[in-house]
């Protein structure tokens, strides 16, 4: 920037008009606050008033105070009423209450004309207490011999009119009409009480108590309160006459005595649809009331003309019919329907139980021949397929899986806990597990949309057959289906496999079965299904393996050794598959094999011995593949060293070091290789585990060892560690090497420690003890520098 001024000239210049500017922005800023101020002026805040603040509202307060006033009051009444007042009888009290009452009574109206409604409404409440005394003191003046149940009836009829007239005239007052209401719930059933009805006119009194109470609240759409309570009632009249109507239908002895109480739950099933049709939150309640009560009351009938085993039967197929239902009711009678037959499959499920249990007696005798087979309802497998076919029209995923599941306890029932029936559940199970889409059709769109949609999805080359099942995230239709079908053949495929236990011929014809019909399946299906059914191969094969050792007269710790033949088959058949997802769980499945195999031989060391090596071959040669290298390369290595191990405790040997060295020599191999492949390595990492699995059960050893050879090689062999570290300047050998042979040191002089130290005073030890502690006080700086020199002298080594 160049002017013609000078430089000290245009210094001042632009000092000046700095400072102008400065003085500008002063101004402005005081005139904007100046207009905020006019704009906005400050709200004053209240003055704070003195003392405590109030924690209540006036109105709360008023309404405590009232309320509690007319609790008082009525109690008062009531002990005036019932007890006595000075000298008056019943009669005197009775004209008493009764001014009392009508004055009572009239206090509301001139205090709804000053607004006091609160006032009004607590006086009011106080009135409808004192006619209801007033019809208790009536009785006891006037009618004394008639009868209770009846006059209350009586009573109750009267006081619900002359309530709701008082109420209708001050109709400011908000409690008469719901109290009108609440109390004419009790004229009907009291009057069939009274005249000594039986339950089923009871039942009756009660529903057009609900009936009634029904159109009330309807019609009563401005008052809440009095819709509320028309609604309470008109719900437990309902419901007393529904389970009159059920308890009668249930007992009736003939078609002919089932007719009334039917007609009782219908119609209690026609009241609930009329209470809640103009209510669409509440219509769905009522039309499964509705559903409920006629199929009660149908399936009674039906239940009175057939045979008591076939009743559960009867009612289901009335559930079943309300699926026909029209549209307006049709969600209410679906649900009602699905409450039926749930409570049928219920009953038919431990029939199902049953025969699942049979195969579990042949546990108590292998090949001791065939169980007997139970009795079971003869209804129970039409109440399953009944209901398995009316969730197959759902449109869900959950019914046609019921459904599914259902079909399959049918086929057992029909058939019996036999061989057949179990292997033939199996393969259907398997089948539609493998192609599950002929059971989606529809799902989620309702019949009628699929039948509609059918040609569609052929013309667009996509069906629900071909769709692949999606097990995993959120399942598909298939994806369930096939898991509820899978599940179901695993549970007969183990029922028919326990069951055919009791001859041999059929142990093996349903191990060969299973074996066949899974491996089938773990090729055509998809891949989750594909391998629960390769793994479920597996372990029928593995059964078949026992199975002929069994048979062949071979004892346990033999047939061990045949078991092995599994892990060694599912491992040549995980080299072929490679990285197929299948290939992983086949393989664990046969090593699941191999550890069953272990465990037979554990009785006979010298079998154990060779099961392991022999287990330790196999995951050797499995270890050879790359991506089993990690994992079967250290089960390999400790197969082979629990071999040896169980081959010198066999042998009787008891010297730790033949246990520990097999391992400590292969691990310093391997330590070496891996240090020379990678310099960075740890010496810990590399020799560490090595060197401790000898030198310290070792140690342990020659501690306890009375003996001077194992203590001399022992230290011998520290010694030759600690010189190694100390030349190659390794950090593990040198250490552990120390360790070791100064802890040996310690056990070879520890007798002539403590003969020295018995021989000396007994004051003597605390006294070298305090002279240490002082010494180390004394010095404690100069030990901490040379403990950091020797840390970092350490820290440089490998």
């Amino acid at each position: 920037m160049s002017t013609a001024l000078p430089p000290a000239e245009e210094l001042a210049l632009v000092d000046r008009e700095l400072a102008q500017l400065d003085a500008r922005r002063s101004q402005l800023l005081a005139r904007r606050a100046w207009l905020l101020h006019v704009l906005h002026p400050p709200v004053p805040a209240a003055p704070r008033a003195w003392g405590p603040r109030a924690e209540a509202s006036p109105p709360s307060v008023q309404n405590v105070l009232l309320t509690l006033g007319g609790v008082l009051l009525t109690v008062a009444a009531v002990a005036f009423t019932l007890v006595s007042w000075g000298h008056l009888g019943i009669g005197g009290r009775a004209a008493v209450l009764a001014v009392v009452t009508v004055a009572t009574l009239g206090a509301p109206v001139p205090l709804l004309r000053r607004g006091l409604v609160s006032t009004a409404e607590s006086v009011a409440a106080l009135g409808l207490v004192l006619t209801v005394l007033d019809a208790y003191a009536l009785y006891r003046v006037a009618l004394p011999g008639s009868g209770a149940v009846g006059y209350t009836a009586a009573a109750a009829s009267v006081l619900c009119g002359v309530w709701a007239a008082y109420g209708l005239v001050l109709g400011r007052l908000r409690i008469p009409l719901p109290a009108s209401v609440a109390v004419a719930g009790l004229p009907l059933p009291l009057w069939a009480l009274a005249a000594d009805a039986g339950g089923l006119v009871l039942g009756w009194a009660a529903l057009v108590t609900a009936a009634g109470t029904a159109v009330v609240a309807e019609r009563a759409t401005a008052r809440i309160a009095v819709r509320v309570v028309a609604l309470t009632v008109g719900g437990g009249m309902g419901g007393w006459a529904l389970l009159a109507g059920v308890w009668f239908s249930v007992s009736a002895g003939s078609v002919a005595a089932a007719f009334a109480p039917g007609a009782l739950l219908l119609a209690a099933g026609a009241v609930a649809v009329y209470a809640t049709w103009r209510t669409p939150a509440a219509s769905t309640a009522g039309a499964v009331v509705a559903g409920l009560a006629a199929v009660a009351a149908v399936g009674g009938v039906l239940r009175a003309a057939v045979p008591s085993d076939w009743a559960v039967l009867a009612y289901l197929l009335c559930g079943v019919a309300l699926l026909a239902a029209p549209q307006r009711v049709r969600q209410g009678f679906t649900i009602a329907s699905g409450t039926v037959a749930a409570v049928s499959v219920a009953w038919a499920l431990p029939a199902v139980a049953l025969v699942l249990a049979v195969p579990l007696t042949t546990l108590n005798g292998v090949w001791a021949g065939a169980p007997a087979f139970p009795h079971t309802e003869p209804a129970a497998p039409l109440v399953l397929l009944t209901a398995a076919t009316a969730l197959v029209w759902f449109p869900y995923v959950w019914s046609r899986c019921v459904a599914l599941a259902l079909a399959c306890a049918t086929v057992l029932l029909v058939a019996g806990p036999s061989l057949a029936s179990f292997l033939v559940t199996t393969a259907a199970a398997l089948a539609v597990a493998s192609r599950p889409g002929l059971l989606t059709w529809g799902v989620g769109r309702g019949p009628a949309a699929a039948r509609e949609s059918t040609s569609e999805d052929a013309s667009d080359g996509v069906s629900a057959e071909t769709e692949p099942a999606t097990l995993s995230g959120r399942p598909s239709p298939e994806g369930a289906l096939a898991v509820t079908a899978l599940v179901c053949a695993l549970v007969t495929a183990v029922g028919g496999a326990v069951l055919a236990l009791g001859t041999r011929s059929a142990t093996f014809v349903a191990l060969g079965v299973l074996c066949a019909l899974f491996a089938g399946v773990a090729v055509a299906a998809a891949e989750a299904v594909r391998t629960v059914a390769a793994c479920s191969a597996v372990v029928a094969a593995t059964g078949l393996v026992a199975a002929g050792a069994a048979a062949a007269g071979l004892p346990v710790h033999q047939a061990a050794l045949a078991l092995l033949a599994v892990p060694a088959a599912t491992a040549a058949l995980g080299a072929r598959l490679r990285r197929h997802p299948v290939a992983l769980p086949v393989e664990v499945t046969g090593a699941a094999a191999g550890l069953l195999a272990v465990g037979l031989a554990v009785p006979r060391p010298a079998y154990l011995a060779l099961v392991l090596a022999l287990g330790g071959l196999v995951a050797a040669a499995t270890a050879v593949r790359e991506e089993r290298r990690p994992v079967a390369g250290w089960v390999a290595g400790g197969l082979f060293l629990l071999a040896t191990w169980v081959r010198l405790g066999a042998w009787e040997v008891s010297a730790p070091e033949a246990y520990t060295l097999p391992v400590t020599v292969p691990a310093l191999a391997v330590g070496v290789l891996r240090r020379r492949r990678d310099a960075q390595v740890s010496s810990w990492t590399a020799y560490g585990p090595g060197l401790a699995a000898t030198l310290l059960p070792s140690l342990a050893a020659a501690w306890g060892d009375d003996h001077w050879l194992r203590p001399l090689l022992l230290g011998a062999g520290a010694l030759l560690v600690t010189l190694a570290g100390a030349r190659l300047r390794l950090q593990a050998p040198l250490v552990l090497g120390g360790i070791v042979l100064g802890l040996d040191a310690l056990h070879e002089l520890a007798p002539y420690v403590v003969q020295a130290v018995g021989a000396l005073p007994r004051w003597l030890p605390p006294l070298l003890a305090g002279l240490l502690l002082l010494a180390v006080g004394a010095t404690y700086e100069q030990r901490l520098r040379d403990a950091r020199r020797l840390r970092e002298r350490l820290g440089r080594l490998h």
